[in-house]
């Protein structure tokens, strides 16, 4: 095999300030571009014809390489006018490409022996291999699964947590066969993850997986170029390099080193350099054409080209570009990031964790301390879904704030209208504020709806008027922490398309503001409550629930419902006693949590004790968001989430016979009474994800009427995709009134299985080893693999689930008995401790 492509057309976002001026391809290691690493690493395997895709920044790549004959090697270009995807961009290269080659990106670490991989794909006679490594985070790449003689049995591109069952991870080096590419529609966006390699599956073509040994990198961020470039330098990643190494000091041509200056580990220095006298180096990579003055210290650095470092000056684990001088005297913290051009002034201080756009001045004996450490928390993802989450006034703050809000402007286009909500806690009301300023200063314009619910802004969404969403709460467990949710002009969460566009632009810090007269306005929207309750009232047999004269409690939670769902339960004629019926920021009640200790039992007691006491039928707690609930009943016995979710799926299939046959949702965690439950009706019951996202997108199937989370979430999806607790109310109260039933009634009268759960502390990186281990030990055993690994075991199952956002897996035992749940659970948090605890 003599032909390759090279993928050179990355933006390198998160490697600013490094990529201002040039593509992520050409940002040096040891010198020399990574993208020359790729080519000489080609040149090894005697792969010499090479075909490299631009597509930002492409005349600086063209200009380096020209025709490939100073690389040893022939190099022709093809640049795409538009994003066409990964594959869709090797496809546009086809006309180059009528014989099998290998696929490498020009912006990866790695010394594979790409001949080996070359065997296997030949042995294989496959279409397509793809080369694949254990990495011990898996979570941010693709997961490929393969049987023992190679081939692919399943793909998993970007997983959560619990998709992640192995720590085998997609390389982005792919062998192909040239007929393959018939399979890529030409210039459309199309990628060999999420559309060509499943799409071969599917068809049972020949794809293989070959598990390459060696180093591999994606230098994605900041903190991975500075660790690529010390295992460049220690020799753990094997690349060329050009110099005399002369004890452990690699030496350019023409460089002028005073003999009493000292060097310790590894140090490479370029061509036409000169270091000055008492100067000590530790550990550095030091490019052409640098001066370095007397006394200087430098530990961990790398110096680009054309670099002046006067006099006494120390650094330590920075990076700094091409064309700038550090000042007399002058100190530079950890970690400070410095771009072309720029001037740092004599005896000037640099504290850690900066980053200096190009062209920029420090004065002579400044003191820089705008650090960015908060920020650094979101320097690999920003979203979780389509959820930011941090620390209240630390991680989300109102400078942040402002740069989201002009980040997800520009993503979603100018001269477009943005919903946006939020909590009645004071810090949600500063933080959209912000956002609203992010938003105008690019164009967009507010509609604001003020102290309003997640599900009464999907709903306003839903009218079509809006282009997108915004909604900021306190979060629902943690009172310390802030979420910031994103929706689409649908009132769905943001795709992952446009969360990676709104992570461009926030990453990018090149915001395009508008002129004063283009700012975006705010306008309040006094009319979101009114439309939200004559929709609740459309949806539900508002005479049905009179007739019952329902006897009921509801504890607001202090929250969100308070300002809405009195309004429609007067239309009911129930009997209703309201708690905690007012919005407080200051009274903070978590969301009801079983089996953890931070549940608050005060308002829980007390509640029992009325229910008791008054003998009123049903009582709900509606979490201050407005999106769950937890039940009580008329004994003063609160239900646990799971049971709730038995109860109000045999209410909803009792009560929708006449729609049937249809599909209910259910989450993966939920117990086999489901099956049970569901058995004596026409419905398929289909397992989904444990999140509030994968119920949403449980509703894109219009067959798919009904969902039912694991911690009290529910989805209609006649009335909303999403989970609302206050619709939720009445729909339980209307279904109880269709059915003549009571709540402890059907507590009484379903089948009951019981639960053990358990949590194991594993680390991040631990996390793909044990769930490749599961894998391999229930590889003959029958197990579902939604989420995480579910294993069932003589009726029995055990779902073995890595947390998401904390370093735990969860055990979850579903069983007839109770010893056998717990025995179950202690069983396999053995197997997991051992898992861990292997290679």
């Amino acid at each position: 095999m003599n032909k390759a492509v090279i993928m050179a057309g990355g933006f390198g976002t998160r490697l600013r300030p490094l990529t201002m001026q040039i593509p992520k391809p050409m940002v040096p290691i040891m010198n020399q571009p990574m993208m020359e690493h790729i080519v000489n690493l080609l040149k090894q395997h005697n792969i010499k014809d090479v075909v490299s895709v631009l597509y930002f920044q492409p005349d600086v790549i063209v200009n380096h390489f020209t025709d490939g004959t100073a690389a040893g090697v022939k190099m022709q270009y093809v640049q795409a006018v538009a994003d066409y995807g990964t594959a869709g961009s090797v496809r546009n290269a086809g006309e180059h490409l009528k014989e099998p080659f290998i696929i490498i990106s020009g912006d990866v670490l790695t010394d594979f022996d790409l001949s080996k991989a070359i065997e296997f794909h030949n042995a294989k006679k496959s279409k397509a291999t793809i080369l694949l490594t254990r990495h011990p985070t898996p979570l941010q790449y693709g997961i490929v699964m393969t049987a023992e003689d190679g081939k692919i049995t399943r793909f998993l591109e970007k997983p959560s947590w619990g998709q992640v069952f192995s720590d085998t991870i997609n390389t982005g080096i792919y062998i192909l066969e040239p007929d393959v590419l018939d399979m890529i529609p030409y210039r459309e966006e199309f990628d060999f993850s999420k559309d060509l390699f499943p799409a071969m599956l599917a068809k049972n073509m020949p794809l293989y997986g070959y598990i390459a040994e060696g180093y591999w990198r994606d230098v994605g961020n900041l903190d991975e170029y500075q660790t690529g470039q010390n295992d460049a330098l220690n020799g753990v990643l094997k690349v060329q390099y050009t110099g005399v190494d002369k004890s452990g000091v690699i030496l350019g041509k023409n460089t002028e080193i005073s003999p009493t200056a000292k060097f310790h580990g590894k140090v490479i220095i370029g061509d036409n350099t000169k270091i000055d006298e008492y100067s000590e180096l530790v550990d550095c990579v030091i490019g052409n054409n640098v001066t370095i003055g007397k006394g200087v210290k430098l530990t961990r650095v790398t110096l680009w080209d054309n670099i002046v470092v006067n006099d006494f000056a120390q650094m330590v684990d920075d990076v700094v570009c091409n064309d700038v001088e550090i000042g007399e005297s002058a100190s530079v913290y950890e970690n400070v990031f410095i771009a072309n051009n720029c001037k740092i002034g004599k005896s000037s201080v640099l504290h850690a964790n900066i980053k200096l756009w190009p062209n920029k001045s420090v004065e002579e004996g400044a003191i820089l301390s705008r650090s960015l450490v908060q920020e650094e928390k979101w320097q690999r993802e920003l979203f979780s879904e389509a959820r930011i989450s941090g620390i209240s006034n630390v991680d989300i703050h109102p400078e942040f704030c402002a740069k989201l809000g002009a980040a997800f402007g520009l993503a979603i286009g100018v001269n477009k209208t943005i919903v946006t909500s939020r909590a009645p806690d004071n810090c949600s009301r500063i933080m959209k504020r912000a956002l609203s300023a992010g938003l105008a200063s690019v164009g967009i314009s507010s509609n604001d709806m003020q102290v309003s619910s997640i599900p009464q802004t999907r709903q306003e969404l839903r009218s079509g008027k809006f282009d997108a969403g915004v909604h900021i709460r306190r979060s629902p467990r943690y009172p310390n922490m802030h979420d910031i949710i994103l929706f689409s002009k649908d009132g769905k969460d943001i795709s992952t398309d446009t969360a990676k566009k709104v992570e461009r632009y926030f990453f990018g810090e090149d915001v395009a503001r508008v002129a004063e007269e283009a700012m975006g306005r705010v306008v309040v929207n006094s009319h979101s409550n009114e439309s939200y309750v004559q929709k609740y009232i459309a949806s539900i047999d508002v005479e049905k629930v009179r007739e019952r004269k329902f006897k009921i409690l509801v504890d607001y939670s202090y929250g969100l419902s308070a300002t809405i769902l009195p309004n429609v339960l007067g239309y009911f004629d129930a009997d209703v006693i309201s708690i905690h019926n007012f919005v407080d920021q200051r009274r903070f009640i978590p969301a009801r949590i079983e089996n953890e200790s931070e549940k608050t039992n005060a308002p829980i007691d007390e509640i029992s004790s009325i229910m008791k006491n008054l003998n009123y039928e049903i009582g709900f707690q509606i979490e201050a968001g407005a999106e769950k609930i937890s039940i009580i009943d008329q004994r003063g016995v609160w239900y646990t989430h799971h049971r709730l979710l038995c109860i109000v799926t045999k209410l909803f299939l009792e009560t929708h016979k006449h729609l049937e046959p249809y599909k209910i949702g259910i989450s993966i965690l939920a117990g086999a009474e489901i099956e049970e439950i569901a058995k004596d009706y026409n419905v398929e019951v289909v397992r989904i994800k444990n999140s509030h996202a994968a119920m949403m997108q449980a509703t894109n199937d219009e067959k798919m009427l009904y969902v039912g989370g694991s911690y009290g979430g529910f989805v209609f999806r006649d009335f909303l995709f999403a989970s609302d607790g206050m619709f939720a109310v009445g729909q339980i109260l209307e279904m109880l009134a269709k059915t003549g039933k009571h709540i402890c009634d059907l507590d009484e009268e379903l089948p009951r299985r019981f639960q053990s759960m358990r949590t194991i502390p594993v680390p991040w990186e631990k996390k793909g080893l044990v769930m490749r281990k599961a894998m391999e030990f229930s590889e003959n055993l029958g197990r579902q693999l939604v989420e995480g690994v579910k294993i069932f075991k003589d009726g029995s199952s055990i779902l073995l689930y890595p947390e998401k956002e904390t370093p735990n897996f969860t055990i979850v035992t579903d069983s007839d008995d109770f010893k056998t749940a717990e025995s179950l659970c202690k069983t396999y948090a053995a197997y997991i401790v051992q898992w861990k605890e292997e290679v």
